[in-house]
């Protein structure tokens, strides 16, 4: 380790907290190991130092602060649109188009919750990935109002790979943001 210092530029941020956790390098991860690191993205030299890109850091959650009618949504694609967005860690979720893209391979978490605006009302809301409706939650009981459709998942994603909210039927209660949608990544693959 003393030799790997030493090969740093002079007035380099260096940041190691015990002898297990990596020492952190103006956003690039060094770990030193005794043998080749698992294949999580990193690039092992064979010396066995692996350098991951501080970016790995993917998270967001956006909420809408108005109902949203269908009426709002464009090219009848009945995307549901978030106007505020609470957490966007890397930039990857898009508040206009309300799309998420993936900014690597790996599992992502995915999670919505989404009230129905009117008694006497069904709504139902699609996760969709490229196009495809994977999971879908559903609120129908007629003599409630203000009820609540709510659901979760983990998805393989490659980079490019879009997530969005579709809403299948019905309308939804956004004032006092109750209806949310949040993702991470839970690790790169």
């Amino acid at each position: 380790l003393p030799l790997l210092l030493l090969l740093l530029p002079a007035g380099c941020p260096v940041r190691a907290q015990n002898d297990t956790e990596p020492i952190v390098l103006e956003g690039k991860c060094l770990v030193v190991c005794d043998s080749s690191p698992s294949a999580d993205g990193a690039i092992t030299s064979s010396l066995g130092i692996s350098v991951r890109s501080g970016s790995a850091k993917v998270a967001f959650s956006a909420t809408r602060s108005t109902n949203h009618e269908p009426s709002e949504m464009s090219n009848r694609t009945m995307t549901i649109y978030f106007d505020q967005v609470l957490v966007n860690i890397g930039n990857h979720f898009d508040l206009t188009s309300s799309i998420f893209v993936a900014p690597r391979k790996g599992i992502y978490s995915f999670s919505f919750h989404v009230v129905k605006v009117y008694n006497r009302q069904t709504i139902q809301v699609s996760l969709m990935q490229n196009g495809y409706p994977v999971i879908s939650a559903f609120a129908g009981d007629q003599d409630v109002t203000r009820e609540a459709a709510s659901n979760g998942v983990l998805l393989l994603m490659e980079r490019e790979d879009k997530v969005h909210l579709k809403l299948e039927r019905g309308n939804l209660m956004g004032g006092w943001k109750y209806s949310t949608f949040s993702g991470f990544l839970v690790f790169p693959l």
